[in-house]
């Protein structure tokens, strides 16, 4: 049977019940603008009853808390790491795709590409008018270097971004790095506070704060598992949390963290031939395979990589068709049509790294092969043996062959190459008009090109050996000797090595423009200009140039087509998945968010619970005075 004393301490009970509540409810309040912070709420159930050995059996022994409790959904935040990690991604693409929307821009304020082609051929047709005058045949040699510049700039503005880019690679390596040692920091404290059988709330959630920052940058997924004894079919009270990235790759476990590290390309490294050098790759620190282009990889880091590397999936693929183990040699041919076009090409001079199958080598030098019968085209790579950890075999014949990955996004490498294609294919069509068989400048001399490309000795590619191949090699389809019509290697000084960071005027006719030619034949008169005419004409005659189908005057208007279809795109995303941020955001919030007329009422609430209790302790009080004081029990 209770004691005379039972009803107090019920009423005891009941009094810190409603403290406990009250003390929630104050926290929360105090809480209600932290970043994070996870409404709790203060559980409480009925205390085991007493037995009395009596006709009613039990008494009720009052109320316990039991646990101060966190509100929180996993539901809503796996939406919400999701949808973040996707926001991350289209607002990095959004952000530099701007930039090269801008690096395109040409209005009244600001010159580009339309105003300085324009201006070159303005000047031209000014030089039809008065071809034997050396101040016009200046002025068209000035505005041919003004043209030479606008590629010059916007190529050299997409290396800088490139660089922008791959620093900012590395500093999202560097956040994903601090925040998972972080989280294993955190996972360490809580169960420490958790296996004395308290829970870890204000921990937890700026754990949970964390992997929302982290999803910004890489696919998020978590596990938490409880920690057994085994032994004494046990649960200690502690857990087992994960964190995996980029589907599915550990970067937490527990007290565990792993993290990840930037190494710089050497330049036989490099992937294409625009490329910056020094890009970063990116490893796990103990040795295990980072896929860095993995669609799986997402958030910011995707956007980073796919805006640094994107190639429009136009990567060197094709198939081993011979193999030369003396030359340490491997033929690959290929029928893309990108890649039978040697103005397309984007491997790389200095080496790179190619991949025959699953085993990766390195090649130092390659050749292109052009056959004109079967329409197919081959590559021959020079492997070096002193880099290569694979033995080159003929086992790799008919192995599928690839140099870089295939990105299906436009990014800088794309629009690189798009710069050098267009200047290749100018620059070669101009100069053939203007060398043309009998042409002759103001002197009487043979005919010089005029578009070339400036070298790294500080010379200039004059593309003599491209002419003199291009002869023989014509000459040798033409005799039918041959069914191969034209070989080139990245060593020659073809118009494979003009690109639009190198593109420039010859030297030659910027010292004296009188050496530019307008004419063919040497007796006939300067004012013939019957070159300069065909030059008029290749601005939009696209039988004499087409670029993507497009006259040359409308190049501009093809890369911006791209250009601004992807600025437009990765806006769009980012409105949509900022709507979907929010949207998913306040649904979170409705859950475990701070709201003040909840909390007004359960201080309330909890307010007349202790009022109550503090009554009966009152009345309790009076009662044991009457009991005790006077009636003398």
């Amino acid at each position: 049977m209770p004691s005379q004393f039972f009803g107090l301490n019920i009423s005891y009970t009941g009094l810190t019940a409603a403290n406990a509540g009250l003390n929630t409810t104050a926290n929360n309040i105090s809480n209600a603008e932290t970043d994070g912070y996870s409404r709790q709420t203060a559980i409480q159930e009925a205390n085991r009853a007493l037995r009395t050995f009596t006709t009613y059996g039990c008494a009720g022994a009052g109320v316990d808390t039991i646990a101060i409790e966190r509100i929180r959904d996993e539901f809503y935040d796996d939406k919400f790491w999701d949808n973040n990690e996707k926001l991350g991604e289209v607002d990095a693409k959004a952000y530099y795709m701007k930039s090269i929307e801008n690096y395109f821009t040409d209005t009244d304020t600001v010159s580009g590409f339309n105003t300085a082609f324009n201006l070159m051929f303005n000047a031209l047709e000014e030089l039809h008018k008065n071809s034997g005058d050396a101040a016009v045949k200046s002025q068209f040699v000035m505005y041919s270097q003004s043209l030479c510049d606008f590629f010059n700039n916007v190529s050299t503005q997409l290396s800088e971004l490139q660089k922008d880019v791959n620093m900012e690679i590395k500093d999202s390596v560097s956040q994903i790095n601090s925040i998972a040692e972080q989280v294993a920091t955190l996972n360490k404290q809580i169960n420490v506070i958790e296996l004395t059988g308290a829970t870890a709330n204000e921990l937890r959630d700026k754990r949970d704060l964390l992997i929302d920052e982290l999803s910004k940058y890489v696919s998020v997924e978590t596990k938490e598992t409880p920690i057994l004894d085994t032994a004494n079919n046990f649960d200690t009270g502690a857990k087992r949390y994960q964190v995996k990235i980029c589907g599915g790759q550990t970067l937490v476990d527990t007290n565990d963290f792993y993290t990840l590290e930037c190494k710089a390309r050497e330049n036989n490294e490099t992937v294409n031939q625009s490329d910056c050098k020094g890009l970063y790759n990116i490893t796990w620190s103990h040795g295990a395979e980072f896929n860095l282009y993995s669609p799986m990889v997402g958030g910011r880091l995707q956007g980073l990589v796919e805006m640094r590397d994107g190639n429009n999936t136009e990567n060197f693929r094709g198939t081993v068709s011979s193999v030369d183990l003396r030359a340490n040699t491997v033929t690959v041919s290929t029928k893309l049509e990108y890649l039978n076009d040697l103005d397309k090409c984007t491997l790389s001079s200095s080496g790179g790294i190619i991949k025959l199958g699953v085993e990766e080598y390195y090649y130092t030098d390659w050749s292109y092969n052009h056959n004109e019968v079967t329409g197919e085209t081959y590559y021959t790579f020079n492997l070096d043996p002193n880099y290569d950890a694979n033995t080159l075999s003929t086992s790799r014949i008919g192995k599928e062959v690839n140099v870089g990955v295939s990105i299906d996004y436009q990014g800088i490498p794309y629009y690189q190459e798009q710069l050098n294609e267009f200047v290749r294919l100018f620059a070669r069509t101009f100069n053939n008009i203007l060398t043309q068989e009998g042409a002759v400048d103001s002197n009487g001399d043979p005919a010089t090109a005029l578009l070339l490309g400036n070298d790294v000795l500080g010379g200039q590619y004059d593309y003599d050996d491209y002419y003199t191949k291009y002869a023989a090699a014509k000459a040798e389809w033409d005799a039918g000797n041959t069914t191969e019509f034209l070989t080139v290697t990245n060593a020659d000084d073809s118009y494979y090595r003009l690109t639009a960071q190198n593109f420039a005027i010859s030297r030659y006719i910027e010292d004296d423009p009188k050496r530019l030619a307008t004419r063919t034949g040497a007796s006939d008169g300067e004012s013939k200009a019957d070159i300069v005419a065909e030059l008029i004409n290749m601005k939009t005659d696209k039988k004499a140039l087409s670029f993507r189908g497009a006259s040359a005057s409308e190049f501009l208007q093809s890369v911006l087509s791209d250009v601004a279809l992807n600025t437009a795109r990765a806006n769009t995303s980012v409105k949509y998945y900022k709507t979907m941020n929010d949207t998913i955001d306040n649904q979170r919030l409705s859950v475990f968010g701070v709201d003040s007329d909840e909390e007004a009422v359960s201080l309330v609430k909890y307010q007349n619970a202790y009022n109550l209790a503090s009554k009966m302790i009152q009345t309790f009080t009076e009662i044991y005075d009457r009991l005790i004081l006077q009636t003398g029990v």
